[in-house]
């Protein structure tokens, strides 16, 4: 198909980048290697975290894998292994090829192999540049649209985004309802602006899949499955990972827990309050440790983001609890089956 030659593609011209580029890598150019410290990779993980998307979207293609409960977990994890290993050796060559400063450009891969000499190199990554957008589009127009109809299917929205088309039976109003918004704002937003809401929405979409483990967990009826998330009570030890990090921080950044009372600092401060409610509720319910790491870790990463950022998320979360509110909460099967 399109899709796997894309892949395909992307793949080979990575493998490029990464053998033929650790020849002209300069291991002076990594002193010092975290010019920026702790705080500098982590607000640095919370803005290119967009990197990661697409992972998640092979859950959405449940319905069309032949068996979906081995399959997916495998599917996820395996990718999510390969991309973290692709990023670490295109990272560690960019890097090691030029200085980190100048990688401030839209292009950074075309740029080093053009300021070696090696514009050939350079013309066959801006092309698979184009190619890898493409791919991604694609991913999306698979994803997106299967959410949208299995939230139909739930009541969650109305019955037309789950319509499939007659003849390819997928869900096309959704899909192209989906091309739409996501090609015209696009048209006229900042990239900065997009980017920074795409990472802080998906790290919140992280966050509810991690508390939706916790919700399970609790359920006497949940659905069987053959994954299974290993469990680790987490009763004690998150409560005591939360006083030894109030202890380090308060210790080592005193102004720390003063600064997030400004208008700068609200992230942070949510960051703490939901930080401690999930250690009271761990201590309660005995939560598992995996995923109550996972929800902290991700709204850690959102708490790096901007105020301005989480104006827009807050306003953008709104508009979707609005349509929950005045649709989906009246018309929801899973509200209707607990009446």
């Amino acid at each position: 198909s399109a899709s796997n030659l894309m892949v395909i593609i992307k793949l080979a011209v990575i493998f490029l980048v990464i053998v033929l580029g650790a020849y002209y890598v300069q291991p002076q150019n990594w002193s010092p290697f975290a010019p920026n410290g702790v705080t500098g990779i982590l607000k640095g993980v919370s803005a290119v975290f967009f990197a990661y998307i697409g992972f998640d979207a092979i859950s959405t293609t449940a319905e069309e894998c032949k068996d979906a409960q081995r399959d997916l977990p495998r599917g996820m994890i395996y990718s999510l292994i390969i991309c973290t290993i692709l990023y670490v050796l295109l990272a560690l060559v960019l890097t090691g090829m030029v200085h980190y400063t100048k990688l401030n450009v839209g292009d950074p891969l075309a740029l080093i192999f053009e300021a070696r000499g090696l514009k050939w190199i350079s013309g066959i990554v801006a092309v698979s540049a184009i190619i890898a957008t493409a791919s991604v589009l694609l991913v999306f127009q698979l994803g997106q649209p299967r959410i949208w109809m299995s939230m139909s299917r739930d009541g969650l929205l109305p019955k037309i985004f789950s319509k499939l088309h007659p003849v390819y039976k997928t869900p096309s109003f959704s899909t192209i309802l989906t091309g739409c918004l996501v090609a015209i704002p696009a048209l006229f937003l900042n990239l900065d602006v997009v980017l920074a809401l795409t990472s802080i929405g998906t790290l919140f979409a992280f966050v509810l899949v991690c508390g939706g483990v916790l919700v399970l967990q609790k359920q006497a009826n949940k659905p069987a499955s053959r994954f299974k998330v290993p469990f680790v009570n987490g009763k004690y030890i998150v409560p005591v990972l939360f006083i030894i990090a109030v202890a380090i921080v308060t210790y080592s950044a005193p102004a720390h827990f003063r600064n997030i009372f400004s208008k700068e600092g609200f992230p942070m401060l949510l960051f703490w309050f939901v930080a401690a409610m999930v250690s009271i509720f761990s201590f309660k319910n005995s939560f598992s440790l995996i995923p109550v790491l996972g929800l902290i870790s991700c709204f850690y990463l959102m708490a790096q983001e901007s105020y301005t950022n989480w104006l827009r998320f807050l306003i953008w979360l709104g508009v979707g609890l609005v349509v929950y509110f005045t649709y989906g909460f009246r018309k929801s099967k899973l509200a209707l089956n607990t009446v």
